[in-house]
């Protein structure tokens, strides 16, 4: 039978004390059209004929399409002994250790997952316990806040939509997040506008706690980091570097051109893409401010007979016990995923790493040639790793019809950035070291066809009457 502790006698006297009349008032803050509502199932079913409908449904899902959308989630090749090594009851099952040092497998996996992560961004101390890369970099935000005792973070546009806005939600009415705006024409187009930055740093009554911007951003570019990291530092802020890990191994890492905090989205290390996650969030930062880093941080030593030993290291009681104190809420620490990230190093090792961004290279560079012939030319001219933009006339429904033609054609830009008009005739797409030549060639085919069905419909519709057009 279900455990249900409490009366009705009892939620009535609870509820007496609280002096409201319904548990549900205790939600009035939440507007309503979000708030849980009942749960609608259908009569019971045979599992005979549940089956049968839910592998109806299942089947609704297309798995034939040739991808070529990235937009923060990216297809790797995961080598077969992640899944094994995750699949183990002793990982599977694992869950927070709160005794920790009891822990030591759970512990060292940690350890090394932050060890590995420390040499990849070059920076000094890597935390383990974030939700996914939107999450890190809000902490990340935070965590200049804290440091330099100021209200005030500068976040560029070309940082993922999806990170700017859940690190809007984390600040609170006391904290101000701005946004950089990108360059609109030219080489540096759909970059961070330094010059807007050093604007927005120069206000003396506004003093920044930090700058964040992404390498590459959101649109697949390259931005300018050490100058970005140098126009913070010289205003007396920190700099936020929002990472992503494969691109590191070709590119020079966040600690190299000065970043004090480095942000990012762990999934493309041996983590498969998946609707809403899990995923795995990257926190790094520099000794100075090991203090502000939230969530885990593990240290080996040795215990009293001189054997090697894991222990959780820098832990504040606030995490604990005096929440409102805390850096941030530790109650999972995605050490599965930390675990996946882990594993796929290890197995793909340092030169493994830097074919897989190589070779997503390769197939972008080859991808962007095949749609410019095609009709779709970049959108920006700067340089850029495996992801761009391009420009498509009537996007969103080139974008829809090109499904038809099994192929998944990236992101229609205005579907996550409405209203920006420099961006309703963009489509963003993404290769990687899965990405096929065939695939680039079915996907710059059904383009061709698309477009050239569009300019037929439009002839026909121009022609004038008698003229036989076809």
């Amino acid at each position: 039978m279900p455990y249900g502790p409490h009366t009705t006698a009892d939620r009535q006297r609870m509820l007496d004390a609280l002096g409201i009349a319904a548990v549900d008032e205790l939600f009035a803050d939440i507007p309503e059209a979000l708030r849980a509502s009942e749960l609608r199932l259908p009569e019971p079913e045979p599992e005979l004929e549940l089956a049968a409908r839910l592998s109806g449904l299942a089947a609704r899902n297309r798995t034939d399409l040739a991808s070529f959308l990235g937009a923060g989630v990216y297809r790797h090749w995961t080598p077969p002994v992640v899944d094994q090594i995750l699949l183990r009851g002793e990982w599977y099952t694992a869950y927070t250790p709160y005794q920790p040092e009891v822990s030591q497998g759970t512990l060292q996996s940690i350890y090394e997952y932050e060890s590995l992560l420390a040499e990849l961004t070059a920076l000094d101390v890597v935390s383990a316990s974030h939700y996914d890369g939107a999450a890190a970099t809000a902490e990340a935000a935070l965590m200049t806040c804290r440091h330099t005792k100021r209200a005030r973070v500068l976040i560029s546009h070309a940082v993922h939509p999806h990170y700017r806005a859940t690190a809007a939600t984390y600040f609170g009415p006391n904290l101000e997040l701005d946004e950089i705006p990108v360059v609109a024409d030219g080489d540096l187009a759909g970059t961070t506008d330094l010059d807007a930055l050093e604007r927005l740093l120069a206000d003396p009554d506004r003093p920044v706690a930090g700058v964040i911007a992404a390498q590459p951003n959101f649109y697949g570019l390259l931005e300018q980091m050490p100058r970005i990291g140098q126009l913070a530092h010289e205003a007396g802020a920190l700099f936020v570097a929002v990472v992503e890990p494969v691109s590191l191994a070709v590119l020079a890492p966040p600690g190299s051109y000065g970043a004090d905090i480095a942000a990012g989205e762990g999934q493309p290390l041996g983590i498969a893409p998946q609707y809403g996650g899990p995923y795995l969030g990257i926190l790094a930062a520099t000794d100075e401010l090991v203090r502000q880093i939230p969530g885990r941080l593990v240290g080996m030593t040795t215990d009293l007979e001189g054997r090697r030993a894991y222990v959780m290291t820098l832990r504040a009681r606030e995490q604990d016990i005096r929440r409102d104190r805390a850096a941030s809420n530790i109650c999972t620490n995605q050490a599965l995923l930390a675990l996946a990230a882990s594993v796929y190093l290890a197995a793909i090792g340092p030169h493994g790493l830097r074919d897989v961004a190589a070779l997503g290279a390769a197939r972008a560079a080859e991808l962007e040639a095949a749609l410019a012939a095609a009709g779709a030319p970049r959108l920006h001219s700067g340089p850029y790793l495996n992801e761009f933009a391009v420009r498509v006339r009537n996007a969103r429904t080139v974008h829809r019809r090109l499904l038809d033609r099994g192929v998944l054609p990236g992101l229609a830009l205005a579907d996550v950035e409405p209203g920006n008009a420099a961006l309703e005739d963009a489509l963003l797409v993404c290769a990687t070291e899965v990405t096929t030549s065939d695939e680039i060639g079915r996907f710059a085919e059904a383009f061709a066809a698309e477009i050239g069905s569009d300019a037929s419909t439009q002839r026909r519709v121009l022609a004038p009457a008698g003229s036989g057009a076809r």
